[in-house]
């Protein structure tokens, strides 16, 4: 099986990815969604790329660049959470400069990424978690038939406030 679309493909993690893992981890405009709160060394992201080769069954997640046909790197995608025994695991997307998005490449990324952990990795429920006011997000995940199941009330603290996150799941009917 091969993780590409019309317009994007996915690939792993690869050396030549810090400059571009560390302008996106330090860009304190997605540190709200990931839960980042300090920025990243380039020397702490380097060990992490040392290690991104690591089997998702071992360290229950995987990352892969979503890239455009010119092979440009434009965002993450995410698996995380992974757990085999109870089929299910999180998802996460993020393109990384506005220029790149509302142009399906996440919607293509998105769909990649479930149909392989759907028919590879054999899960059979997927999840994200997205924050209330984040109506890109809620549009693109409902859009690929992700239901919202509930909302975890004040669960992010953020700019001295508590915000909403959102439970979206799909399953592999």
């Amino acid at each position: 099986m091969t993780l590409e679309g019309e317009h994007i493909y996915l690939r792993a993690l690869e050396k030549g990815d810090l400059d571009f893992l560390y302008h996106l981890e330090n860009n304190t405009d997605v540190w709200e969604i990931s839960g980042t709160i300090t920025p990243y060394s380039k020397n702490v992201l380097q060990l992490y790329l040392e290690n991104a080769h690591r089997d998702i069954y071992d360290v229950k997640q995987l990352r892969l660049v979503v890239c455009n046909l010119a092979h440009e790197a434009i965002g993450l995608i995410d698996i995380f959470d992974f757990d085999p025994k109870n089929k299910r695991a999180g998802i996460g997307i993020v393109i990384i400069n506005a220029s790149d998005r509302n142009k399906g490449a996440g919607g293509e990324a998105l769909e990649v990424l479930y149909k392989y952990a759907f028919n590879t990795l054999d899960v059979h429920q997927l999840y994200a978690n997205i924050l209330e006011g984040n109506q890109a997000s809620i549009h693109l995940f409902q859009k690929h038939g992700f239901e919202l199941v509930g909302t975890k009330k004040d669960w992010i603290f953020s700019n001295q406030k508590f915000k909403n996150e959102l439970l979206f799941q799909k399953l592999n009917n």
